[in-house]
């Protein structure tokens, strides 16, 4: 049921008092300051968004594609419209904002458009046909940008929004994400200080223990909504809040932030969604989720590496057990989880913590440098260095590298996507993926960074050129790509809110049966991770009924109740 709007006021100041309990009544007072400034009123007519089969997310950079004469931005409007309309109806534009570092997520000024993409002109344009996903790069800020050059020249209010910590104390309980120093020492104008840096020395901390901190994202919350962004994506938020003493990550002040910032997009603008970003073990990372009053959408952070390790093993056991534990129950009403391979980002291996043996996680990371990926490390609490991820492009992470059969790679890799479509969720697609992109190891050599291997600047003209040709990589991949899309989202049975059930048929032989809300569609996909050919007995329910593929629209042959599967060929079957 959606919540009056006297009723988020007042969980808003409880919010206030929880994280600022000598200054609540203020923050009330500035809170709908703010929001008349931008002649803003609670939106009692506004409905939640309703997620559904036809929900597709499409990640990419701002300048991924780029054409001769025209802004990047304006490119991508036109690929966008030309070739995924229709299969994708939702666009996650990674930072297109004025940077620094770290593609965008250094940002120096977070209500400009980098000159250098477009304008909010473009952005708009983009909205208007899809529904749009921004970023909120919420832990850190460029030393580039203006509040912490207020910082470093003792003006307001940039003087208090840094974390200053003396390097005497003790800070070997905070968990890392990255293996660098997490104090950066800087002369300011009143001498030298050691500022909190989580992630990079271009990446200063900011203090939400200073409610200005606050009330400055707030109030660029309301600037992206108002410029056509519809899903909020929390950047780093587990390490917001600071602590010393404690692992600094997924503190209970961070989760109360995450539950005012819901709070308030629900007062305002209540079709907004919010999705955290929080690389990190599955039962931290629901935690988001909070009793329904956090994120609408957390990361699948498990599916990429699970996937990945069924495909190169053959052996898809880990990765069934933990669909078998995974629970309804976690999911609260109206939340849904965001399902991808591959990002911006490389594939995490922290998530296996728990599922996967260590020795057999210490293989795959092995495989993945045999097939030309790198991998980056953090250092834990106590200052031990240990995987965090493996860098390197999902097409290349499940490809065979003693074959030379691009085909069986093309198999390979839409296989593992297939699998990713049909689990409970939202999917998101990155745009490499869909186009079959390789490793790219000129951008990592020229950049001296393993994760820009997956974060290739195309040619426009080039990429129309290869989906033109039937024999490319790219046309192949992107070709058989959107006609998974399209059949996903013809079909009731992969709403995000269908029941999912999975079946032990074989080691190598994944089974999940989705089933439609209302009940009238259930779908059985299967899936052969080797590469041989083999049968499995179909669960009993599916014995003896007529049963077609709907991927291929045809009537699958068997004997008995067993069915043939080719190697790394999906089966999406329906009763006919």
């Amino acid at each position: 049921m959606q919540k009056k709007h006297y009723d988020l006021v007042a969980e808003i100041y409880e919010r206030f008092q929880k994280l600022y309990p000598q200054k609540a009544d203020k923050c009330q007072e500035r809170l709908e300051m703010m929001m008349g400034r931008y002649g803003l009123e609670y939106n009692s007519t506004g409905r939640p968004y309703e997620w559904s089969e036809k929900d597709v997310f499409l990640i990419t950079y701002g300048n991924t594609l780029v054409g001769e004469g025209e802004q990047p931005l304006a490119t991508l409007r036109g690929f966008l419209s030309r070739h995924v309309k229709g299969v994708i109806n939702t666009v996650h534009i990674l930072p297109f904002f004025p940077y620094s570092s770290d593609d965008g997520f250094s940002v120096i000024d977070y209500r400009k458009v980098n000159p250098e993409l477009g304008s909010w002109n473009d952005i708009k344009s983009i909205a208007a046909e899809f529904r749009l996903m921004s970023d909120l790069v919420i832990n850190h800020v460029s030393r580039e940008s203006e509040w912490f050059q207020d910082y470093v020249h003792g003006l307001m209010p940039g003087r208090h929004y840094f974390i200053e910590v003396d390097p005497a104390v003790d800070l070997s309980e905070v968990v890392r994400p990255r293996s660098l120093p997490l104090l950066t020492p800087l002369h300011t104008r009143d001498g030298l200080r050691h500022l909190w840096t989580t992630f990079s020395d271009d990446q200063m901390d900011l203090d939400f223990s200073n409610p200005d901190v606050l009330f400055d994202f707030l109030d660029i919350i309301m600037f992206y909504i108002l410029n056509g962004v519809r899903v909020i994506r929390l950047d780093a938020i587990a390490y917001l809040w600071k602590k010393i003493g404690t692992s600094c990550i997924h503190l209970p002040e961070t989760h109360e932030v995450v539950k005012l910032i819901r709070n308030f997009i629900e007062l305002i603008s209540p079709e907004t969604s919010i999705i955290t970003e929080t690389n990190v073990p599955h039962d931290e990372n629901i935690s988001y989720f909070g009793k329904g009053d956090e994120a609408h959408m957390v990361y699948q952070f498990p599916l990429p590496p699970l996937i990945l390790h069924a495909m190169l093993t053959g052996n898809c056991r880990y990765l069934t057990q933990w669909v078998k534990d995974l629970s309804a129950e976690d999911i609260p009403q109206g939340c849904t989880f965001y399902n991808f391979t591959a990002s911006h980002d490389g594939i995490g291996v922290r998530p296996l913590e728990g599922l996967v043996p260590d020795d057999e996680r210490e293989k795959l990371i092995e495989d993945v440098r045999q097939r030309g990926g790198q991998v980056s490390t953090r250092n834990a609490a106590g200052g031990d260095e240990k995987p965090y991820e493996l860098n390197i492009s999902y097409f290349d992470a499940v490809s065979n590298p003693d074959s030379k059969d691009v085909e069986e790679d093309i198999n390979r890799f839409l296989c593992s996507q297939a699998l990713m479509l049909t689990m409970q969720g939202v999917p998101a697609v990155y745009v490499h993926s869909l186009l079959g992109t390789r490793n790219d190891y000129d951008e990592v050599e020229r950049t001296g960074r393993p994760r820009s291997v997956n974060r290739s600047t195309l040619q426009a003209d080039g990429i129309e050129g290869k989906l033109k040709d039937s024999s490319s990589t790219p046309c192949r991949v992107f070709t058989r790509y959107k006609r998974l899309l399209h059949c996903r989202t013809q079909h009731p049975a992969f709403h995000p809110q269908g029941e999912q059930k999975v079946f032990d048929l074989s080691s190598q032989v994944f089974a999940i049966e989705r089933m439609a809300p209302d009940g009238k569609e259930k779908i059985l996909c299967l899936y052969n991770l080797s590469d041989e050919s083999t049968s499995v007995e179909l669960p009993r329910e599916w014995g003896g009924a007529r049963i077609r593929d709907i991927i291929t629209g045809r009537l699958q042959k068997r004997t008995e109740n067993k069915i043939s599967l080719p190697p790394y060929q999906p089966r999406w079957l329906v009763k006919s």
